[in-house]
Parts: C-alpha cells; sequence; structure tokens
C-alpha cells in the first residue's frame, strides 16, 4: 500500500487535473451550444444556397462562369478542417483517418507535385508536414468563426486559385454535426461546381429527423422536371457575381458544421475526463482512509504494547 503523504499528493494532484477538466467542460458546452445553433439555423439558408447552385449547374446552353465550368483535372488540391488544440476526443483523428482512406482508395502519392494540400487548424498543418505534403496555404484560429466574412479568406483563395488554374479540383474533408453525441467525417468535392455534387451536398446537409429535417420533403429541385427561368440582366452577369457568392456560403457551412463538431466531441471528452478524475479521486481517499486506519491502528497496537511490557 502507498504512504500516506503519497496518496495525498495524487488526491491533491488528481482533484486539480478535475478542476481544470470541468472548467473545459462548461466552456466547450457553452461554445458547443452556440456552434450548434449557427450550424443548425444557418442549413436553411446553404440549403437555398445549394438548390441555386444545382439550378446553374445543371444549366444547358447558357454561358457559365469558369468558377461554374467544368475542366479536365490536371491538379488537385486537398482541404483538411481540423482543429487548432487537441482535448477534443476522436474529432480530429476522424477527419485524418477519412483523409488517409481517401488516399488509399485512389491510390494518391502525397509527394506527387499535381497534388498541393490547405491546412484548416494547426492539426491539419502538423499533419501534413510530417507527410512531406506540399502545403500551399494554412488558416488557424477558425474554431471561433461565427460570421462569413471570417471564413471568405478562405473560400477566397480557393477561388482564385482555381481561376488562376493552380488547381482544377477541390475536395474538402471536414466533419459534419449529426448530433453531440455523433459527429460524422466526410470528403466534399466543392470545386469544380458540378449538379452531382451539389445534389450530394444538399443530401448530406438536410439531418435525417429533427430540426429542418422537413426540407427534406417540402420541395425538391432535383426531381427532374425540366424548368424555365427568367435571369435579368442576363445570366452570364448574374451568375459571374452570384457563383462566388455561393460557394462562399458552401465554405462557411463547412466550417460552421466543423466548429459545432469540434465543440461537441472536446465537452464530451472533457466530461468523461471530469467523470474519470472524479471516480479516481474516490478510489484514492478510500485508499488513503485505510492507509491512516492502519497507521493508527499499529500506533494502539504500539501502545498497548508498551503498557503491557511496563505493568
Amino acid at each position: 500500500m502507498a504512504s500516506a503523504q503519497n496518496l495525498k499528493r495524487r488526491i491533491k494532484s488528481v482533484t486539480n487535473i478535475g478542476t481544470i477538466t470541468k472548467a473545459m467542460e462548461l466552456v466547450a458546452a457553452t461554445k458547443m451550444r452556440r456552434s450548434q445553433e449557427l450550424a443548425l439555423t444557418s442549413r436553411p439558408y446553404a440549403y437555398t444556397a445549394l438548390k441555386i447552385l444545382g439550378i446553374f449547374a445543371n444549366l444547358k446552353d447558357v454561358a457559365l462562369p469558369e468558377l461554374l465550368r467544368p475542366r479536365e483535372v490536371m491538379r488537385t488540391t486537398f482541404v483538411v478542417v481540423t482543429s487548432d488544440k487537441g482535448l477534443a476526443g476522436s474529432f480530429n483523428s476522424a477527419v485524418i483517418k477519412k483523409f488517409e482512406s481517401f488516399m488509399r482508395e485512389k491510390a494518391i502519392n502525397v509527394s506527387d507535385p499535381q497534388y498541393s494540400f490547405i491546412a484548416i487548424g494547426q492539426k491539419a498543418k502538423s499533419y501534413l508536414e510530417r507527410k512531406k505534403a506540399n502545403v500551399i496555404a494554412s488558416f488557424h484560429h477558425v474554431g471561433d468563426f461565427t460570421t462569413q466574412e471570417e471564413t471568405d479568406p478562405i473560400a477566397e483563395f480557393l477561388i482564385s486559385g482555381y481561376l488562376r488554374h493552380d488547381f482544377d479540383s477541390a475536395m474538402v474533408f471536414f466533419s459534419t454535426f449529426v448530433t453531440a453525441l455523433r459527429q460524422d467525417a466526410v470528403a466534399r468535392e466543392f470545386l469544380p461546381v458540378t449538379y452531382d455534387a451539389v445534389k450530394e451536398s444538399i443530401e448530406d446537409t438536410i439531418p435525417r429527423a429533427g430540426r429542418y429535417s422537413d426540407y427534406a420533403k417540402s420541395e425538391s429541385f432535383f426531381d427532374g422536371k425540366e424548368r424555365e427561368y427568367i435571369i435579368e440582366p442576363s445570366p452570364a452577369d448574374v451568375l459571374a457575381e452570384l457563383a462566388p457568392k455561393l460557394l462562399k456560403t458552401r465554405v462557411y457551412h463547412a466550417i460552421l458544421e466543423a466548429n459545432a463538431s469540434e465543440h461537441s466531441a472536446r465537452r464530451m471528452a472533457m466530461k468523461n475526463a471530469s467523470e474519470n478524475a472524479n471516480d479516481l479521486s474516490q478510489r484514492l481517499n478510500l485508499e488513503y482512509n485505510k492507509s491512516r486506519q492502519a497507521a493508527i491502528t499499529n500506533q494502539i497496537i504500539e501502545v498497548t504494547s508498551g503498557s503491557a511490557a511496563s505493568g
């Protein structure tokens, strides 16, 4: 049995750790509620924006702007969205595993010069640097972004790179918020904007149950029916102005989903850590009391033995 002094030291350390994890749990819970609300309330707007993108991507005999015009893929950039800090459970590892699975499935060599990488979050940057990947940009401190203006630099970098032909395709790996206990890592193609990719994004955006789930059945722009649209002043002018804004909406929504997932995962991780610290503290207190009781019993025996010997 460990000495009482060592047990007291361990109890103090575990108690301090429990206090820290409890405080982190409360902070993460507050951020989680805020990010969840932002992600959920942004879904109707993102859904509408994606439907408009789908309409434009499916138009025929219309001069589409380059941002919406598919082209031969010679170079691809991969965007990996993680957090800046750890202590978030499996949040970061799930995204990285999704990325690695995609790389293996497509037999992609990260050292190949036709592939470039964009890191969002310090964990993604560290991971890609260890892999000696060609990181062309990195963005940090996005975990608390709440407005589209904060995510615009990411979207503008993607747009400008695509228009300059630095890359012909952009795949984004991030985590979507399902519930406070579940977050799914997904891979989505953001560029070029294609009909199938937009349709898949819409279907992934709509929750299967709960709030906003009725958007899946209220109306569909992908039912195969032919529709006519009147666009003023001209389709080319409207599309050229609207396409970048709609793509920025997709990026903004992806960051909100990732943030809601991160804070949810961190809250659960800290909750589990607090409960484990509390259980360990109780066991150590029990062991300490047993050790103290044993020491008192030994002292009583010594006093009794001494009295008997002197008598």
